[in-house]
């Protein structure tokens, strides 16, 4: 089968589309492969960065779109069905994966294999975020850093179906303010200045939960934007700097710093992602949360998607069409 591999450390420039032998489909589902998310730990992977180092050469991606070929009898699909899937950490850039069952999931008939392959890995991080990290209450309003990549427009598709009243969105031009209103942005202001565009905005009040997966040097800005008891949930740091703060902010206005990290989260607690797919399922199909609209690049390209995420051009989220 054809793959996207990473042979050497050294950036999305060293991705190749090579053939490599199928997975073994012994005990697990097996998948045919339509599409495959890109997603920032990609490219982090891609110079040996992340803190998951697997054995060159690999094969990225951790989340595909596609039909079943194959399951055990025991499983919740069957040959045939459409169907979303978790690699978690690697393997999904290519024609074939093979899965546990809990980590496979029913694509709605609503929902393309593209915008399905944009939906796992994001939406799966913000819900964990908005609702069992950062306790979005309805009425509240969210405030969103990076507002036109990958998991700012998630965050800005899942927070009003999630009970938010409002949503800022915070973007570092003018042509990706137009990709955070086309997911649902309430309002959208620049990086540039922004502490003084929310706080004009919310009549002095602030916001009550601030989605940063940006990091550097706006996250002190981001914790003065913050309402009493507000939240600010660390997700990543796409701009590169890890910050500090200062803990007397926190005691002063009686606001959390809190750490949202959905993946080590699913490892420590066993049928974690099925309670997420619960909720998020029916809101998918009704249309309450409304399909990502992704940048969709062929298999052939995917160093070129994946340095997309690097370097900060991608335009919301980023998929490979495999077949």
């Amino acid at each position: 089968m054809r793959a996207a591999q990473i042979t050497r450390l050294d950036g999305p420039t060293a991705v190749q589309v090579t053939e490599v032998d199928e997975p073994s489909g012994d005990d697990t589902v097996v998948i045919d492969v339509h599409a495959a998310g890109v997603a920032f730990p990609d490219a982090l992977l891609t110079r040996g960065l992340y803190q998951y180092k697997p054995e060159l050469p690999f094969t990225p991606g951790a989340e595909i779109a596609g039909t079943v070929r194959s399951a055990p009898s025991d499983a919740h699909v069957a040959a045939g069905d459409r169907v979303l899937g978790l690699t978690m950490l690697s393997g999904g850039m290519a024609e074939v994966v093979a899965l546990p069952a809990d980590r496979v999931f029913a694509l709605p008939d609503a929902v393309s294999f593209e915008a399905g392959a944009g939906i796992l890995f994001n939406d799966m991080t913000v819900h964990f975020a908005l609702r069992t990290r950062g306790r979005l209450r309805d009425g509240e309003t969210v405030l969103v850093h990076g507002a036109a990549g990958g998991i700012g427009t998630a965050a800005l598709r899942l927070a009003p179906a999630l009970g938010a009243a409002r949503t800022i969105a915070v973007v570092s031009t003018q042509e990706k303010a137009e990709i955070a209103r086309a997911a649902g942005a309430s309002d959208v202001v620049l990086a540039d200045g922004f502490r003084d565009a929310v706080k004009d905005l919310t009549g002095g009040r602030g916001v009550d939960i601030v989605v940063d997966p940006v990091g550097g040097d706006r996250f002190t800005d981001s914790l003065r934007s913050l309402a009493v008891g507000g939240r600010l949930l660390v997700i990543g740091f796409t701009g590169g700097e890890i910050p500090t703060v200062k803990v007397n902010r926190l005691l002063l206005n009686n606001i959390d710093v809190v750490g949202a990290g959905w993946g080590a989260w699913t490892f420590s607690h066993p049928g974690y992602l099925a309670e997420q797919w619960a909720e998020l399922a029916p809101l998918l199909a009704s249309g309450a949360i409304p399909p990502p609209a992704p940048e969709v690049y062929p298999l052939e390209r995917a160093g070129e998607a994946i340095a997309s995420l690097e370097n900060r051009s991608a335009k919301g989220k980023v998929v490979l069409k495999i077949r």
